[in-house]
């Protein structure tokens, strides 16, 4: 990427319900994809790379998100590379900033941490333009006891029953700064969910494949008498075999709220 001696960074919002994922794929439309045709329609050439913050799986969506973009060119009228990528871009992705940024700036080393959120109710099957941004589990769940569960995963712990197909390599403990279940308002109008909506949010510096899903199906599990809150935090100490505790929760109620750099 550095062969390219200009780079930018740009903030991102998207809507991931129609998308397979942000890293560009063959055969699938992707979030990467889209911002690289659009670039390149706007500037006539394709003399640049895109580098994201961080990959989300199909159907998640993204509220301030990041990525760089190295050029090989500089790139003087910003406000008119913004305004004129969004209006080539499709309505539910939109760029919301960028900014030049130095050669000493890392997208991936520089994130100082990111917030995750997880949209849920549970009941009835909702109107169905609720579908894109909340999961409704059909399952009636103990609310209090998740919110509990929840709190177990703040501090550092031993990740190694949330993730996918991890590596040798791979570090298991992470530092969660904040874990926490609420409720929230639903959507406004006559589609509104009958019953409460919660929000899963967690924070932390870095996450591991598929982590925050995982985290989330096992916040179900245990909202639905699966699993115990001891078996919970046994997880997190190490002790079970490197498995998933449970299965992942569904792609589209996740949400990147945002992500946050320390030398931006």
């Amino acid at each position: 990427m550095r062969s390219k001696p200009y780079s930018y960074l740009f903030y991102v919002q998207y809507l991931g319900f129609r998308y397979h994922g942000w890293q560009k794929q063959p055969g699938v439309k992707t979030i990467q994809e889209m911002l690289q045709r659009s670039f390149k329609g706007w500037l006539g050439h394709d003399g640049f790379n895109i580098l994201g913050a961080g990959r989300t799986d199909a159907g998640v969506s993204c509220i301030k998100g990041a990525f760089e973009l190295f050029s090989g060119e500089e790139i003087l009228d910003l406000e008119g590379l913004l305004g004129g990528v969004n209006e080539y871009l499709p309505d539910d992705i939109r760029l919301l900033s960028v900014e030049k940024v130095g050669p000493r700036f890392n997208i991936i080393q520089d994130v100082k941490e990111k917030e995750y959120r997880y949209h849920f109710s549970f009941g009835n099957k909702p109107h169905p333009f609720s579908t894109p941004f909340t999961v409704v589990f059909p399952d009636r769940l103990d609310i209090p006891k998740m919110v509990e569960g929840a709190k177990l995963f703040e501090g550092e712990n031993d990740f190694r029953n949330f993730c996918t197909k991890p590596k040798p390599e791979t570090v298991f403990k992470r530092i969660i700064s904040e874990s926490e279940i609420s409720m929230v308002s639903g959507p406004n109008g006559h589609w509104e969910i009958n019953e409460p909506t919660y929000c899963f949010r967690v924070r932390g510096k870095g996450f591991l494949r598929n982590q925050v899903r995982l985290m989330v199906g096992a916040l179900h599990d245990l909202g639905r008498g699966i699993i115990e809150l001891e078996e919970l935090d046994e997880s997190l100490k190490g002790k079970r075999p490197i498995q998933p505790l449970s299965r992942k929760a569904p792609a589209r109620g996740l949400v990147l709220q945002e992500v946050v750099f320390d030398n931006a």
